[in-house]
This record gives structure tokens, sequence and C-alpha cells, in this order.
């Protein structure tokens, strides 16, 4: 004999409501007091009920389900901004699905269609860098698919977007390296098309041009964000007849690719040269030396997007003019620059 399902019935009997109360709190209209929501939540859990998602899908012309696109999964500051984008959704009754890209733009094309055809109520969107065409970009937006930029700014179209202030973030790391007494600090970007890239370089060059340090462009490569471009610019770098005494790095898997090329060389950090980088590596405080890194709050940026999606699918944001969410970064001294610190000491990102 087969278990019986509890009903939308057995959960109004149980909180002592109505049925049309329990159907007012599914569909999360405001008018239905905290203590009868808490009643009718507590009778849900009690009874295992699960609401009938088709049927509420026919009724609201929604899926209650959201699209993630994210750039590279196995960079460590991916998974904390999923996270973030998961406990919103979840906590508004949305589930979430994530899609790879490799940083390919028509991997990105092929995942925006797909979240297209499945009726997708938005898109939570870490851009690829593309050749411009972005007319999949339009193309999501003109079927009425809210969509809101995670971490980059897409190109040629204003959409609402939640990221860090790049241009600060990397302007404080290189003015502490120019402090602790470097003068040949060079960075490591990565890919140009990205505007975080561009804003990051922005940073540096900001930060040798308040020191008087005339930028030189030969202490600029240009990477991927990737360990491995990182690995092979790095072991050419380190080489150069006029190496420098510093090195900022655009994200914290680059940084792992430099420091694994001064290992293979012999080179001490910060001895020889001194490193900090854009991201904070998880797990951080095993490595030796300890890496200076500027902190993203990832899960808070999934999180605020997701927030701010949801706001757009259930009309409390109604206007047309996009939204742009800039949330602090946090410079972490660590070994890596000074050789002095054992423990990491925070300093704010100040301007």
């Amino acid at each position: 004999m087969g278990i019986l399902m509890a009903t939308i019935r057995d959960v109004a009997r149980r909180a002592k409501v109505s049925v049309g109360t329990v159907s007012n709190v599914l569909s999360e209209v405001a008018t239905v007091n905290s203590e009868l929501r808490t009643r009718v939540h507590d009778a849900m859990r009690a009874l295992d009920f699960h609401p009938n998602h088709m049927a509420r899908s026919l009724k609201s012309r929604r899926t209650y389900t959201l699209g993630m696109v994210i750039s590279d999964i196995t960079n460590p500051f991916f998974p904390q901004l999923v996270r973030g984008a998961e406990e919103a959704a979840l906590g508004h009754g949305y589930l979430l699905v994530t899609f790879n890209t490799d940083d390919k733009v028509e991997r990105e094309r092929r995942a925006l269609s797909i979240l297209r055809a499945r009726r997708m109520d938005g898109v939570l969107l870490v851009v690829s860098p593309g050749d411009g065409d972005i007319s999949h970009l339009k193309q999501t937006v003109e079927s009425g698919i809210p969509v809101v930029c995670l971490d980059r700014v897409a190109p040629g179209i204003p959409l609402d977007t939640v990221l860090v202030d790049n241009v600060k973030g990397a302007q404080v790391a290189v003015r502490h390296l120019i402090r602790e007494g470097h003068r040949q600090v060079a960075i490591m970007t990565g890919d140009l098309a990205l505007q975080n890239a561009r804003e990051r370089l922005r940073g540096y060059e900001a930060a040798l041009e308040e020191s008087g340090i005339k930028a030189d462009p030969g202490m600029v490569v240009v990477g991927d964000f990737r360990e491995e471009s990182a690995y092979r610019l790095a072991k050419d770098m380190l080489l150069w007849r006029r190496r420098p005494t510093a090195l900022f790095v655009s994200s914290c898997v680059m940084a792992l690719g430099v420091l694994h090329a001064m290992n293979e060389l012999g080179l001490r950090c910060p001895e020889d040269v001194a490193l900090a980088s854009f991201d904070d590596l998880p797990g951080g405080a095993a490595f030796r030396p300890q890496v200076t890194s500027v902190a993203q709050p990832a899960f808070e940026i999934g999180f605020r997007g997701a927030e701010l999606l949801i706001d757009r699918i259930e009309g409390r944001l109604t206007n047309k003019r996009k939204q742009t969410v800039v949330l602090e970064p946090e410079l972490k001294i660590r070994e890596s620059s000074t050789g002095r610190a054992a423990f990491p000491h925070r300093s704010p990102a100040r301007g």
C-alpha cells in the first residue's frame, strides 16, 4: 500500500487555518501575518508537505527556477558565489541550476539558449570574454527573462550588476607593496577583454602614479585568470634581467601558478620577489608563505545578486534603470609581501 502524501487541506487542518491562508502563504502574499505564516510553515515541515510546483507554475507562469552561468567552477571564488546565490534562492522557494562556461563565449551562448528553452524565471551571469557579439544576451532580455551580472559587467548592454570595487582593491594592494619599499612592481592581469581585469590594471596604475613611479609597460603581463597561464608567464618573467622585486597577480588561482614557478626556479618569497593577489586562497593558512590578498565577499556577491534578481522577477523592483551594487574588498596582509606576519593582519581597503 502506497504512502499517502499530505495535501493542502491536511496542512490547513494541522495549522488550524483556512485552505485559503495556506494558499496565500505558498504564494507569498504579503498580507498574511507572521504568526499564521509560521504556523503554516511548521505544519508543512511536520507533514513533509511539498507544493505541486507544476500546478503552481501553470497558475503563476513561473517555474521557480533560476539559472546561474559561471566562468570557472574550479576557481575557488565561484563555488562561494554559487553558495550565496543558492542560499538566497532557496529562501524564496527557488531552485538554482548552474552551468560552467570555462570562459568560452560559445558555451555561454549555448547555456543561455537552454535556459530560455527551459523557461527559467531569471539568470545570474558571470560573462565570458567575447568577440563583441552580445546578441544572445539581448535575446535573453527581450524574451522577458531578467538577467543579473555577477563579478563582471556585461559589455554593450545595461544589466543589473553586483560586483566588488576592483580598482580600489588592486590599488590598496599595490600601494602596500610600494610602502614595503618596492619600486619595481609588476602586474599579471586577467584577460583584458573583461572589465574586472581592466579595472584591476587601472588600480595598479593608480597606485604607481600616486607614489610618483612611472608606469613601465614592460611590467604588465597579460594572462587569463588561470593557473596554467600564470605558471608559464611567471617562468618567463622571473628570468628577466631586470626582474621585478614585487608582483601583483589578478587572481588567487594565478598566484598558485606564480608560486609554482618560483619554487621551480629556487626563488624565495618575499625575499627575492614579494607577492600579492586579488582573491583570497581557501585554506591559505596552510601555505608557506601565506599570501597577501585582496579578499572579495564572494558569498555576499552571489546572495545579493540572487536577491536582486528575485526582486525583479516578483515585481518588487520595477524601475527600468539598472542597479549596480558595488561591494568593498578587504586587504589581508600576510607573509608573502612582508616576511614578518605569522598571522594575517586585516586592513580595510581604503581608497
